[in-house]
């Protein structure tokens, strides 16, 4: 993150008000489910990320809260901060991201049960994989690690660090029957990651849906 200008509270606040409310209008964040984070500092580690069990598609600015590095609110915004604020942190650390965002859609739901015994998911030849960052050609092979679900969140931010370290490259996780994690050094890239990783899930779910037997 260094060299980077880093975005004012306000300014990671009204970006986080939008990019929940479109995220919500493609049912990819229903209910309370998601939470999205952006970086304010990198030393000493500041977070805006959305407040716990507030609907995305109704972000108000005092749905955003400052965290610091140990994921303690420090600004003014109401509500708590989330279990898996956790897992934004180690995030930021492991890939020096300058933005997090989780998502519950429908599809990476589906497909990271599906795969869960494979711990992973590939996708490969599609077009769409040039969205995510550092990608030239559709021939890219991206493997998406799946991580088991796990309600301790010491335990689980502990697994996602061992994964990030396995797969360097990987631009995403997936929870099993959970949902996905996909970061960028912008909160822009961030929510272009999410749109290009949507889409495959999409893509590929209903892909084997067509490919399936019929009686």
């Amino acid at each position: 993150m260094v060299g980077r200008p880093l975005p004012s509270f306000d300014d990671a606040a009204a970006g986080l008000v939008a990019a929940g409310r479109r995220f919500d209008s493609r049912g990819w964040v229903l209910g309370t489910s998601g939470n999205l984070s952006v970086v304010l500092s990198s030393r000493p580690v500041r977070l805006a990320i959305t407040a716990s069990a507030v609907h995305k598609g109704r972000l108000g600015a005092g749905d955003i809260l400052e965290i610091d590095g140990q994921g303690r609110v420090v600004g003014e915004g109401r509500g708590r901060s989330s279990a898996e604020t956790r897992l934004h942190l180690e995030i930021v650390k492991r890939r020096g991201a300058g933005a997090v965002l989780h998502t519950h859609s429908v599809w990476s739901t589906i497909l990271s049960g599906l795969y869960a015994p494979e711990q992973g998911l590939a996708l490969e030849g599609y077009e769409m994989l040039k969205g995510l960052d550092g990608v030239a050609t559709h021939a890219h092979r991206e493997w998406i690690p799946i991580v088991a679900n796990d309600q301790d969140m010491s335990r689980l931010s502990r697994h996602v660090r061992t994964t990030l370290a396995r797969f360097p490259r990987a631009h995403a996780l997936l929870f099993d029957r959970h949902g996905l994690y996909t970061w960028g050094r912008t909160l822009a890239e961030a929510e272009r990651h999410v749109e290009i990783l949507e889409f495959l899930f999409e893509t590929v779910g209903r892909t084997r849906t067509l490919q399936a037997p019929r009686s």
